[in-house]
């Protein structure tokens, strides 16, 4: 089997395309807003708060953009496809079983008929990007790829800027508007201002929120050690779970360094190279 690759492009999706345009649009207006319409103006722009929280707010941004790229870029993990086609037809007539015993690691490796070929436990086919991936969650349009066992950690890091680039740009909003506005007193300035803030302030509650709610999920399958889609198939059927603390299955998604490492968008575990199955015959 071929290994897969580190990399991967960007999924032929129109939703997925729609969705990251319109995340880059908010993410790019905010900016502008927060430092042409909020710190400019007033009278932050005239200490070095105002260069202080300008250069806070675009390190945010940076932050966001980078941990998006690598979700959408990276491989959530795409089980390789095998180099030569194995012949599945028992296992669609019901005369083979469905799954088979790796010698080496002992797990039970599943046949998925569309892909034609097997895949390790907890990988599942997404329809979108026609393939089995690694303990799949689920197919994210906002970054136009799966989540899965190796991009999941740049996916919550995603989030979790978007939500400090939301309470952020409010702060600054509160704070600027308190503070005096000598610019303020062209009467089309001062419009042109207010209608600025209250579409970011929409932008920021709304972007907030769905994050929030997100993000809220996200950390949950990881307690719970199970993903969305295996949450759906499992629903309502007795699951046997292996007892792990919070902090080893949250170690699982952001790697063994330091936890103040977790947050910044690169790799801190070794790329985990895929090694094909030895069943038993």
């Amino acid at each position: 089997m071929r290994e897969k690759s580190k990399m991967v492009s960007c999924r032929d999706d129109p939703c997925g395309f729609v969705c990251m345009i319109i995340t880059y649009g908010a993410v790019f207006y905010a900016d502008y807003v927060v430092v042409e319409w909020l710190i400019v103006p007033s009278s932050l722009s005239a200490s070095l708060w105002g260069a202080l929280h300008a250069l806070i707010f675009n390190s945010i941004i940076l932050l966001l953009i980078v941990s998006h790229l690598r979700a959408v870029l990276s491989d959530p993990g795409i089980v390789p496809l095998p180099s030569t086609a194995i012949d599945f037809s028992d296992v669609r007539s019901g005369n083979a079983p469905k799954s088979r015993i790796d010698k080496l690691s002992g797990e039970s490796w599943t046949v998925c008929q569309k892909c034609e070929a097997y895949r390790p436990p907890r990988a599942h086919h997404c329809r979108i990007c026609r393939r089995c991936i690694r303990k799949m969650d689920h197919h994210c349009p906002w970054i136009n790829n799966c989540v899965g066992e190796f991009n999941q950690k740049y996916f919550i890091q995603f989030l979790f800027y978007v939500g400090m680039a939301a309470v952020y740009s409010i702060f600054l909003l509160v704070i600027s508007w308190t503070r005096e506005c000598p610019s303020c007193s062209d009467m089309d300035e001062k419009n042109a201002r207010i209608a600025h803030s209250i579409v970011l302030v929409v932008i920021s509650i709304l972007f907030g929120l769905f994050v929030c709610a997100i993000g809220c999920d996200q950390i949950t399958a990881i307690f719970e050690d199970e993903t969305l889609v295996e949450q759906i198939k499992n629903k309502g059927q007795h699951r046997e779970v292996i007892r792990r603390s919070k902090m080893d299955l949250l170690r699982e998604v952001f790697g063994k360094g330091p936890i103040w490492w977790w947050m910044v968008p690169c790799r801190s575990t070794p790329y985990k190279r895929f090694i094909p199955p030895s069943f038993n015959v």
